[in-house]
């Protein structure tokens, strides 16, 4: 009977080491999104040549983030990152209407790698500060209503700010339990 009891009461404060890849286009934001997570400051940064891994405590949830690089020569690299891949969050930037044809591109090929087949997706509709790209047009535009045996979510962000980023993390804990 104690050992039950014990490992509810582990399973309710038990923390979860989680891979989560954070991928995009340069420019998009994920750095300074993965900062404001985890230190809750923006620090001044640099395009990532190749990547970077963030530890960050959310709740419960203990992420592994793997902000990988979004230029093109790096792109073509990242399905040497999927494996073990718990989630996707997936940065957008609102405000580059011209590339967005190429950001559903480069998102429509690493949602068909079997790595990825069962990792739910977090899309970030970032730096709504600007004049650009609504939540609904980017959901539109990347066709996202159209994704079937995927866990999906859209969730607009300001990642100078934060606006928005406890609401996406919400619910990719939660997609994740």
């Amino acid at each position: 009977m104690g050992s039950a009891i014990r490992k509810l009461i582990d399973s309710f404060f038990k923390t979860k080491d989680l891979k989560i890849l954070i991928l995009g286009l340069d420019g998009a934001g994920k750095t300074v999104l993965v900062n404001k997570l985890n230190l809750g400051e923006v620090s001044h940064t640099v395009p990532t040549i190749g990547f970077n891994i963030k530890t960050v405590q959310y709740k419960r949830a203990k992420f592994a983030i793997w902000d990988v690089g979004g230029q093109t020569q790096i792109r073509m690299l990242w399905r040497h990152y999927f494996q073990g891949a718990n989630g996707i969050i997936f940065v957008v930037d609102s405000a580059d209407t011209e590339r967005i044809e190429l950001v559903k591109k480069e998102l429509y090929s690493l949602l068909v790698n079997d790595e990825l087949k069962g990792a739910p997706l977090l899309v970030f509709a970032n730096k709504q500060d600007l004049k650009g790209m609504t939540p609904e047009e980017v959901k539109t535009k990347l066709g996202l209503q159209t994704l079937k045996n995927r866990n999906w979510f859209l969730q607009s962000c300001c990642a100078l700010t934060g606006d928005g980023l406890s609401e996406g993390m919400d619910w990719l804990c939660h997609a994740l339990k």
